[in-house]
């Protein structure tokens, strides 16, 4: 697969060494050449032979097979708004987790969620929640404990989940298809849970949420 990742910030790094590390193409998109390059250049450092690894800019770019959104949830709401036509047709992920100004609660209006929202803002494009329940430094190795991450993905497209389903598998992670893309309601406001209790937990980001049986 080609992925374009918009935002090469830790979760995108993260991201980008997972689907790098599986042999999948990689192309980031940043506000500065110089923190694009950076992204590259780490994420090369984990790339399987023949998974290129690349920058482009938003009016520039050729945009893969998956586009993931690394971006904070009104950058991201931003940034599909000025992509446009671009995405049409795409598989766009979201990973946002919808915090509002005082961390302590989400910013989403009840009974909807950040996904929901892109899928408004660009409806011909295929809106998928995924990835927004790890945290990047556990993302970046793909496990905790020595478990493979769980990864709850949700979307109302079927091909569109399971292709964002193989890049997990192929990252050796764990997808999990929690139905269609209003279950992304659920999904944010697990891991917003899962965030408010870090200091209860003491786990420094370092925690997940793993399914067991």
């Amino acid at each position: 697969m080609n992925l374009t990742i918009i935002g090469p910030g830790k979760m995108g790094r993260a991201i980008g060494t997972r689907a790098a590390a599986a042999g999948h193409s990689v192309t980031f998109i940043g506000r500065t050449p110089e923190h694009t390059q950076e992204a590259v250049k780490d994420v090369k450092s984990s790339a399987k032979k023949g998974a290129d690894v690349s920058t482009a800019t938003l009016e520039n770019v050729n945009l893969g097979d998956i586009v993931v959104l690394a971006l904070p949830y009104n950058t991201s709401k931003e940034v599909t708004k000025q992509l446009g036509n671009k995405l049409a047709g795409k598989i766009v992920v979201d990973i946002a987790n919808p915090l509002n100004a005082s961390f302590n609660d989400l910013a989403t209006a009840p009974g909807f969620s950040s996904a929901e929202e892109l899928a408004q803002i660009s409806p011909e494009a295929k809106v998928v929640k995924a990835f927004n329940t790890v945290f990047a430094g556990t993302l970046r190795t793909g496990q905790v404990a020595g478990q493979p991450l769980d990864v709850w993905i949700a979307g109302d497209d079927a091909d569109a989940k399971k292709k964002v389903a193989q890049l997990v598998t192929d990252a050796g992670m764990r997808p999990i298809d929690s139905g269609p893309l209003s279950r992304a309601r659920q999904i944010e406001g697990m891991q917003f849970l899962h965030m408010v209790t870090q200091g209860t937990l003491g786990t420094n980001w370092g925690s997940a949420i793993k399914i067991l049986s």
